[in-house]
């Protein structure tokens, strides 16, 4: 992992799913940049093994479905960290694989409301604290899913594609203040959400990549920790692709 010295130094960090996958990864990173870092997921084992890789300072079993949870967490964190300078909202679930007509409702409300809710609750308790001090960067992981939309992903896509929809109203929003609101578009990387996932599906993700590759979980955390970064001035309301040429838009 290549990294930036003090980069970080004196900042803070919030990152959603950050017990695993590219949320540890990243909360590692910036760790070693010179963040000061809290990390949120659901999984309470995971999180607490976490704490030991990424050397946060701070951390919070949370459902981000839960609007009050939410804000309690943000909360406890602004007040733990001090302030919050960044948000990475990185939780996520792929939900079943199959057709549109037979995806159960219970399954598709599922993803919807943890993948696109659980963002803007996110964004929603966290934003009031950058503005008090105009300043942050915000990073929401959506998907490729979200550009082009895989087959019996429907859930999955929909819910990517809002979130690039909100990252992309939310920065407008915030354009004329300190804070910079972008996200990313992954196609596969290895982490452990590819266990939600079928080998079809795995395969047919695989095959739409020119590289002929997964990514990998640092490929995407050297991205994020740029975009997070004071040098990420000059763009908002963007969506930043890391797919190896999938897709290029």
């Amino acid at each position: 992992m290549s990294t930036f010295a003090g980069r970080f130094a004196g900042q803070t960090a919030v990152i959603t799913g950050g017990a695993s996958g590219v949320g540890r990864e990243l909360a590692a990173r910036l760790t070693t940049e010179g963040a000061t870092v809290s990390i949120w997921d659901r999984d309470e084992c995971a999180l607490s093994e976490a704490i030991q890789f990424t050397g946060a300072i701070h951390s919070k079993v949370v459902d981000v479905t839960d609007a009050a949870q939410i804000s309690a967490a943000a909360l406890e964190a602004n007040t733990k960290l001090g302030r919050i300078d960044i948000l990475v909202v990185s939780a996520g679930i792929t939900g079943p694989t199959t057709t549109l007509w037979d995806y159960p409702p219970e399954d598709w409300h599922q993803v919807i409301d943890v993948n696109l809710n659980g963002t803007y609750h996110c964004c929603r308790a966290v934003v009031p604290y950058m503005l008090k001090n105009d300043y942050g960067r915000i990073v929401n992981i959506s998907s490729v899913a979200g550009k082009e939309g895989n087959p019996n992903a429907s859930a999955y896509s929909t819910s990517k594609a809002g979130v690039i929809g909100l990252t992309k109203s939310l920065g407008k929003e915030l354009a004329k203040t300190g804070i910079r609101v972008n996200c990313v578009t992954p196609a596969t990387f290895r982490s452990p959400i590819l266990a939600q996932l079928t080998q079809g599906q795995i395969d047919y993700m695989l095959s739409r990549i020119p590289m002929g590759r997964i990514g990998e979980t640092e490929e995407v955390a050297a991205l994020v920790s740029w975009l997070v970064s004071r040098e990420c001035s000059f763009s908002t309301a963007a969506t930043f692709d890391i797919s190896g040429g999938r897709t290029t838009y």
